[in-house]
């Protein structure tokens, strides 16, 4: 729904959110109130990030939030892809429900343009020196079941799910 409508619910007394929120925004004493995934209550004029709340407000992605869709509700917030990775970008790690391998997750890898000194490793496979600028593209990276870490690109099934949630 777009912000127009959310704040129609809002008046009726409904919790809004975007869906990939911990949090929610209400109507409360008047103003809107936000409550974030961190336990803090806001008000909505009194924020510090004018920006992205002007964002928020352009969005048309806003739902009703619930026990089912909101952590601090007692529920999971679930995106698409394109959601997770934006969260990724902000360096926020995500995980989706349907692995069924424990603990899995994926973090986002900074690109180095400027490069960083290359280990031996590094240099032996590339045929570079030691200590050699090795400049990388952002990547992202998944943790596996068996505690270790690889360079990660997700499946056709991991792209259009929609149980992508912060790990």
């Amino acid at each position: 729904m777009n912000f127009n409508e959310a704040f129609t619910k809002m008046k009726e007394g409904y919790k809004i959110k975007m869906p990939d929120w911990g949090g929610y925004w209400c109507w409360e004493n008047g103003t809107i109130m936000i409550h974030t995934k961190e336990g803090e209550i806001l008000d909505l004029f009194n924020t510090n990030m004018k920006e992205m709340t002007l964002g928020y407000i352009a969005s048309n992605d806003w739902e009703i939030a619930a026990d089912s869709n909101t952590p601090i509700l007692g529920g999971t917030a679930q995106m698409d892809f394109g959601k997770a990775l934006e969260q990724l970008k902000k360096g926020i790690p995500m995980t989706r429900l349907g692995w069924n391998g424990k603990g899995l997750k994926v973090v986002y890898q900074k690109a180095y343009p400027e490069g960083i000194p290359c280990n031996k490793q590094t240099a032996e496979a590339w045929g570079m020196n030691e200590g050699d600028l090795f400049k990388c593209q952002p990547y992202l990276q998944i943790s596996t079941v068996q505690g270790s870490h690889a360079m990660w690109v997700p499946s056709i099934t991991d792209i259009f799910a929609t149980d992508w949630t912060f790990a």
